[in-house]
């Protein structure tokens, strides 16, 4: 199986994608943390040094390499969804789950961060509106499902996410890795 994970910056891809994996007894992947990996410096410093432009192309490789993993949760940035390859190449080999929020929410989470570089701005909150605009019809074009994030707790999103896809037919629950803090039985 091969779950992928979509969202604005700050939805909670990372947090939540560790948790389910753990659940689902698969794989971790963050796309941005392999990003890092390949280019040799953090996503702040190579966006700085070769823009916006050159990362996408970086992403883009990452995305088409780690979306026919199998056994994965695989996190991905924010922007991963702006080129259609990468929509096609989600769509197409993983479940993709929209971890939605809104502008509002996100700003509340991410107004300190200032390791985002799209963020790095005069006014963060009309940015996360625009991305928002921008970004959220793609979201859903290569989700297969879309969780509202924007209040729950971590454990209330990875429970959303376990019972879609246990509705789906996708996973037995009867398998799943006992919450933590709990033992089997």
């Amino acid at each position: 199986m091969q779950i992928a994970l979509v969202g604005m910056p700050g939805s909670g891809k990372s947090t939540v994608g560790r948790h389910l994996a753990r659940h689902l007894g698969l794989r971790y992947i963050d796309s941005d943390a392999e990003i890092e990996q390949r280019a040799g410096m953090s996503i702040r410093d190579y966006f700085a040094a070769h823009g916006e432009e050159a990362f996408r192309d970086l992403e883009q490789d990452v995305i088409e390499s780690l979306a026919t993993s199998t056994g994965t949760v695989l996190a991905t940035g924010g922007g991963a969804v702006l080129r259609p390859s990468n929509r096609d190449a989600l769509h197409s080999h993983s479940h993709v789950f929209y971890l939605r929020n809104t502008p509002e929410e996100l700003f509340r989470r991410l107004r300190h961060d200032t390791h985002r570089p799209l963020l790095q701005v005069a006014d963060p909150l009309q940015r996360l509106r625009d991305l928002y605009h921008e970004r959220d019809p793609l979201y859903r074009r290569c989700a297969h499902f879309v969780v509202e994030a924007a209040r729950p707790s971590v454990p209330a999103l990875i429970s959303m996410v376990l019972m879609q896809l246990e509705l789906a037919g996708l996973v037995d629950p009867s398998q799943l890795q006992p919450p933590l803090g709990h033992s089997a039985g």
